[in-house]
């Protein structure tokens, strides 16, 4: 811009263009000039213009109203700026107006009606706003109009029919909008029409069979994510010179037309997420007349050996499908292939030798497939490859060092399969891995090599389930991009060297199940990234932080590290001795004081233990047998606060009824803090023993699946009746029962996604191995059922009602009866001590199955579809495998198909879907994953205590496990979108 100076006449400014008689500006060009500020109002005394290209640079604010005064102007561009605020209603006495750009601004609001006045625009260009309201109808008056682009705004309602006037229109584009209802059959009429998007709304309806015919000029078409139906139009071939069609995530059915093969100019074809096939031979005879084929749908049989003869195939894509046979030899001849996704799908056999052929090849996906053998070593020879996923299969052998070769590399996943060997040094020195590199779940051996610390810029990197040794690389501070490190159940050994403290970026570390000591190093405290910090299971001792991601119990686990003292109280850690503190010189020295001393005394020890043994043993059967009051366990609260609290225990306030009494949400007036409020009703009996009990349970323990008790209430009310009440946290989602089991049509967009049910059925075991395997005297919870299952603000659950619950005081309880112990009127758990069943880890474990069952299918195991013959359990048993998606809960499907703001009516279509319609409709991998949380609970809930799991730890292996595999999967679907 120095040209712009007083010393130049502003004719001769750079971008400026006068008329040459009278010397006024005409044109002002300043196109990507890297401006900013705001327009000067004064703009719109240049009354001349005829031309105004200013996009492309950095202007805010509002576009001024005098621009109304240009009424010579014929071309106006604004767009690629940062223009806010309402469209200006005074731009419509630019009458003359041909061109109008104000595309890729922040521009709001509905289009200003007054705007129909500019009849002669060829080309309207309003996409990448945020405006809002309907397609006004008198566009369809613009009869010069030949481009027309809505794309990605908030527009909704139905497209107008008055589009169908635009008898010129060219390029037309509303794609990713709300817009609902039809594609107006007149717009299928403008033979005109080359590219037609409407991709990203929520259209509904069918393609007319002839749209080729009356579209003869077509070059794109762009419907994808929508719910349309029907057949592909097979009159998509008469389009000769259609080169992009994109019909993907709709509900298209029947065969790909096999005649699309005589459209030359094909680049990209997508029918993903459709339910395209019939899962048979001759689904995939299109390809032999295709060039470039891309789909995922439900397509079967073998791919064929013509796919060898694709030469100029650039991407194929026929991921999620059903796929079967091996992966044919002559796809190493598609030498301009740059694109190859056949990712989850039945293949098996060995991955072409001659692979590495393709030398173009950029995507690599052959996950989740049943490929074996080796890796061929000549995928070094893929120059050009930047993803390469493998994992999910029974691949073998050892990982090649060709990969070394892959310079442009930056995602490589080998996760879950069965590779050997150690982890070639060679991958480290790809220095454009950045995405990750997933070595996880294989039978890797050896070192971490020390070279790993070159890989400056990798995101995330994960070895984790192998048989990995040694010590952690102490340059691993050079990966100073890593978010993410996964190292557990390996064999590495050592301290933490301190060099991690520069991975300032670090959100995730595991070490656990491993054989790492020393003290927890204080610097993880200090990375303030770190959410998720698991050490356990190793042989780490000392004190543990109480600052950065140790200040929230929720974010770490230690579980398995017996030498740990201090930490937040809900760990229930010892404090530190002096010796701990002082950890390792002052342990060290008293280590071997004690090697001195111990053959002395050892005799004597050994006596005192055994006294000791004894005299603890009757005073904990003495504790857990008493009915003495709760002031021995838990702080008191007064009756007076209660009542202030809950309003006088007022109706309002009551959120739940129990066997024992009521629940009120009270707000208590020392802090604000909201709580709920257990009321014993003392006239049923066995209620004050319950309230004994749930003290003694729920003082002893701290966990975040357990429901945390905050104090307590024995005292008398106003009229000198006996009170008593337990305060517990609020949990604001209820419990899940509610989520379960849902009665209000009106609260239908409360239900529980598979994530959330998987979360919580793991929620709910961690706290039962927590009261089995890991208090200080086991506790049997003996009433574990969905209302007993509370849900916080985070759907975090919470095990509950503690009111009948029993110590395992050194097994005693194992040849207690539940009959003998609580009533059975008070329906303990179904089924298991409705029988008369001892009380035991086995009881629980019992109940636990018949909850995640419960979950699954979102039937009671009471319903009355239920009789002596058949119980929840054998119902689920005989559903395995094939008709598992018969007894799951619709309402899952429901949560994971569905997209926000369209609820109503995807519950309307799914209601009046067929039984085939619903089995096509739910991914194969979400029913593998319920698959297997049904077997886990048919295990736990066998009649035989002896048969069943053996221990609540096995099912959280077993669950997480699952939620890995899934998150896998729902990752991998998404790569698709």
């Amino acid at each position: 811009m120095s040209s712009w100076n007083d010393s130049t006449h502003f004719c001769d400014w750079i971008g400026v263009i006068c008329n040459s008689t009278i010397r006024r500006v005409v044109s002002l060009n300043l196109e990507a000039q890297k401006l900013t500020g705001s327009m000067p109002p004064s703009l719109g005394n240049l009354t001349y213009l005829v031309e105004v290209r200013l996009g492309d640079n950095n202007f805010h604010g509002g576009i001024p109203q005098e621009f109304g005064r240009l009424q010579h102007l014929r071309y106006l561009n604004l767009s690629h700026n940062k223009f806010g605020g309402e469209i200006p209603t005074n731009i419509s006495h630019c009458t003359q107006l041909v061109i109008l750009e104000i595309n890729d601004n922040q521009l709001t609001g509905p289009i200003p009606h007054q705007l129909f006045k500019l009849t002669k625009l060829s080309q309207l260009r309003c996409d990448l706003n945020n405006l809002t309201g309907a397609i006004p109808s008198w566009i369809g008056n613009f009869s010069s109009l030949i481009y027309l682009e809505f794309k990605q705004n908030n527009f909704e309602g139905n497209m107008p029919c008055e589009l169908g006037d635009l008898s010129r229109l060219e390029f037309f584009s509303v794609a990713l909008n709300y817009l609902t209802g039809r594609v107006p059959l007149s717009i299928y009429n403008i033979t005109s029409l080359t590219h037609v998007t409407v991709a990203g709304n929520k259209l509904q309806g069918t393609l007319p069979p002839n749209i080729g015919i009356t579209l003869p000029n077509l070059q794109g078409f762009l419907g994808g994510h929508n719910n349309c139906r029907g057949p592909i139009p097979k009159s998509f071939v008469n389009a000769s010179s259609l080169w992009m069609l994109d019909i993907a995530e709709n509900n298209f059915t029947g065969l790909v037309p096999d005649d699309l093969g005589s459209l030359k100019d094909l680049k990209i074809l997508n029918f993903q997420t459709n339910k395209l096939g019939n899962g048979k031979v001759g689904d995939l005879s299109f390809i032999n007349s295709l060039v470039n084929p891309n789909g995922r749908n439900r397509l079967g049989e073998a791919l064929p050996p013509s796919i060898g003869n694709l030469s100029n195939l650039i991407t194929l894509h026929l991921g999620v499908n059903m796929l079967t046979g091996s992966i044919p030899s002559g796809i190493e001849n598609l030498i301009n292939l740059q694109v190859l996704v056949m990712e989850y799908n039945y293949l098996y056999g060995r991955i072409p030798p001659n692979i590495g052929k393709l030398q173009n090849l950029a995507v690599l996906y052959f996950g989740l497939n049943d490929l074996t053998g080796p890796i061929p070593s000549s995928i070094g020879n893929l120059s050009s490859i930047t993803k390469l996923y493998l994992y999910h299969n029974r691949l073998e052998g050892s990982i090649p060092p060709s990969f070394g070769r892959c310079k442009s590399l930056q995602a490589l996943d080998l996760s879950r399969n069965n590779l050997i060997g150690s982890i070639p040094k060679e991958i480290f020195g790809i220095s454009s891995l950045s995405i990750s590199l997933l070595l996880d779940y294989n039978s890797l051996t050896g070192p971490l090599p020390s070279e790993a610390g070159e890989l400056v810029s990798l995101t995330e990197l994960d070895v984790s389930e192998n048989k990995l040794s040694g010590n952690i690389p102490s340059n691993l501070d050079k990966c100073i991009s890593i978010q993410r490190l996964y190292l557990g159940r390996n064999r590495f050994a050592g301290i933490i060297p301190s060099s991690l403290e520069a991975l300032k970026g670090l959100e995730k570390l595991d070490l656990s199940s491993n054989n790492f000591s020393g003290p927890i190093p204080q610097f993880l405290a200090k990375l303030h990234s770190l959410r998720y910090l698991n050490l356990s299971y190793n042989n780490f001792e000392g004190k543990v932080p109480k600052i950065g991601v140790f200040s929230d119990s929720t974010m770490i686990s230690i579980l398995g590290n017996d030498n740990l003292c201090d930490g937040l109280p809900e760990l229930h850690l010892p404090p530190c001795t002096q010796d701990q503190t002082l950890f390792p010189k002052k342990q060290l020295i008293v280590s071997k004081v004690l090697i001195i001393v111990v053959p002395t005394v050892i005799l004597t020890v050994v006596l005192v233990s055994i006294l000791f043994v004894c005299f603890v043993r009757n005073k904990s059967k003495k504790n857990v047998s008493t009915s003495s009051s709760s002031k021995e366990f838990l702080p008191q609260i007064s009756y007076l606060e209660l009542s202030r609290s809950t309003d006088g225990f007022s109706i309002d306030n009551l959120i739940g009824l129990g066997s024992f009494g009521s629940v009120y949400k009270g707000v208590l007036s020392n802090d604000g803090s909201i709580v709920a409020i257990k009321v014993l009703n003392l006239q049923q009996q066995g209620a004050s023993k319950s309230f004994v009990d749930e003290c003694n349970a729920l003082s002893n323990i701290r966990h975040r699946n357990l429901l945390k008790i905050i104090t307590s209430c024995s005292s008398v009310d106003v009229q000198g009746n006996e009170f008593k009440a337990l305060v517990f946290n609020f949990m604001s989602n209820g419990n899940l029962d509610c989520w379960l089991h849902r009665t209000n049509e009106r609260n239908n967009q409360r239900r529980l996604s598979l994530i959330q049910r998987l979360n919580i059925a793991i929620d709910i075991a961690s706290g039962l191995d927590y009261l089995h395997n890991h208090c200080e005297t086991p506790i049997i919870h003996c009433d574990l059922k969905p209302c007993n299952i509370l849900l916080d603000d985070d759907m975090v659950a919470h095990v509950g009602d503690f009111g009948i619950a029993r110590f395992m005081v050194d097994g005693s309880d194992d040849q207690i009866p539940f009959s003998q112990t609580m009533s059975l009127a008070l329906k303990g758990s179904i089924g298991e001590y409705g029988i008369g069943n001892r009380i035991s880890t086995e009881g629980d474990i019992f109940s636990y199955g018949i909850l995640l069952l419960e979950m699954i299918t979102g039937k009671r195991p009471t319903d009355d579809m239920f009789s002596n013959s058949v119980d929840i359990h054998l119902f689920t048993a005989m559903a395995l495998p094939q008709d598992a998606w018969r007894i799951i809960d619709p309402s899952i499907l429901f949560e994971e198909t569905r997209r926000e703001g369209d609820i109503e009516e995807e519950i309307q279509e799914m209601a009046i879907m067929s039984e085939e319609d619903c089995r096509e409709t739910m991914p194969r991998w979400m029913e593998e994953c319920l698959i297997s949380m049904m077997k886990i609970g048919l295990s736990c809930s066998l009649r035989a205590p002896s048969e069943r799991t053996s221990s609540m730890n096995d099912v959280v292996n077993e669950l997480q496990a699952i939620k890995s595999t899934y998150l896998k999967l729902k990752k991998a679907r998404r790569r698709f979108h």
